[in-house]
């Protein structure tokens, strides 16, 4: 069979380049084209379009981007009509993909949907939509199942591929870890401050007023792929050791955490790393943001247990006294036991393992039948 796959950020290229390993494993005649990147291009899928082409980030960059973003759609459109596949996959991304989907959807092309967008988190009525556009959608967060029956759409939990790529790293021993980035031997703090850069303007600097008071600990802040060493240098002014593209490795060996809200707080969950999530943005955009968001938490740890098991620090209450105060908790017996128990809990509520191979399986399954 033909497939046509579409993922817009690294993030979905590692997740879709899972799925089309696991759907040549399941599908022996089959064929792969996409927009991705060079993981589902290492698999075997043709590469059409690079997702750095298609990420733009913030509303300004989308204004100033516009005419490439319709440029890219259309050619998007062009290409899955000339190759003629037996089911469109859409990865997230849904600024993109769901318009994809809903133009493949009146094209009669079949769609099927791998990794929910976040609409459960606010404009909830996407859901219609969604019912509407995508035949099959493959969720990988519990509660998703239950969301959607709102809509009498029933969709299919394959757990989450996370769990497929933490099994699936070579893991590094403490000490080739700490010769590799000139550590001492200090228990570690990680620091995670996101991976946009106004995340980390407006988080690092304050997670590094914290470093003072802990002087039996080493920290070391997750640098990510998407920013420049160079970047980091300004908030720096102490000796705190940047870890660059390593945050799994740095996670593996870490005592406990500070991280920005957003998936690196599941991340660090499922390394049984304690933690401290963080939030604070403008408070216009925060206000705003209250009237329209839907959900009691922002970190998916305390999300899909549906309880806080990780303090969330957010808006007045980030401040170095509650860090302080949070930290210390988490690295002493006095909230770390239960929460690494929780833990337990979440990663058995996530599925298991495998993931991709169960995701593969459905889509050639409904696809044959």
């Amino acid at each position: 069979m033909k497939y046509y796959l579409i993922a817009g950020e690294a993030s979905g290229d590692l997740q879709a380049s899972y799925l089309v390993k696991e759907l040549a494993l399941a599908d022996s005649k089959a064929d792969f084209r996409c927009f991705g990147g060079e993981l589902m291009e290492q698999q075997g899928a043709t590469l059409v379009k690079h997702y750095k082409e298609l990420a733009f980030m913030g509303v300004e960059a989308v204004i100033m981007n516009i005419r490439t973003i319709f440029k890219n759609i259309a050619f998007c459109k062009e290409d899955i009509k000339q190759y003629k596949p037996d089911v469109l996959i859409l990865i997230d991304y849904p600024g993109f993909n769901l318009k994809i989907a809903k133009w493949a959807k009146a094209n009669n092309i079949k769609v099927y949907y791998y990794i929910s967008p976040k609409i459960w988190a606010w404009n909830q009525k996407r859901g219609h939509k969604i019912k509407a556009i995508v035949d099959k959608m493959f969720v990988i967060l519990p509660f998703e199942k239950e969301f959607y029956k709102k809509f009498n759409y029933e969709v299919d939990f394959v757990g989450h591929p996370l769990l497929d790529s933490i099994a699936d790293r070579e893991k590094v021993e403490f000490n080739t870890f700490i010769k590799r980035h000139n550590l001492n031997n200090k228990p570690i703090i990680a620091l995670l401050p996101g991976s946009r850069k106004q995340e980390i303007s407006s988080m690092l600097a304050l997670m590094l007023t914290v470093v003072s008071k802990f002087p039996d600990y080493q920290f070391v802040i997750a640098g990510a792929p998407s920013q420049k060493l160079r970047f980091y240098q300004q908030f720096i002014n102490t000796d705190i050791a940047l870890i660059e593209n390593e945050t799994y490795d740095l996670l593996q060996h870490s005592t406990a955490a500070l991280v920005v809200s957003g998936t690196a707080t599941l991340e660090t969950a499922l390394f049984k790393v304690p933690q401290v999530v963080c939030y604070k943005t403008g408070s216009l955009f925060y206000n705003l943001a209250k009237l329209v968001i839907k959900v009691k938490y922002i970190s998916l740890v305390n999300l899909i247990m549906d309880k806080e098991i990780v303090k969330e620090l957010i808006q007045s209450e980030l401040k170095t006294i509650n860090l302080t105060k949070e930290l210390s908790k988490i690295i002493t017996s006095e909230t770390r036991q239960p929460m690494l128990q929780n833990y337990e809990e979440l990663h058995q509520k996530l599925g298991g393992i495998g993931a991709s191979k169960r995701a593969a399986k459905l889509i050639f399954g409904y696809l044959s039948n």
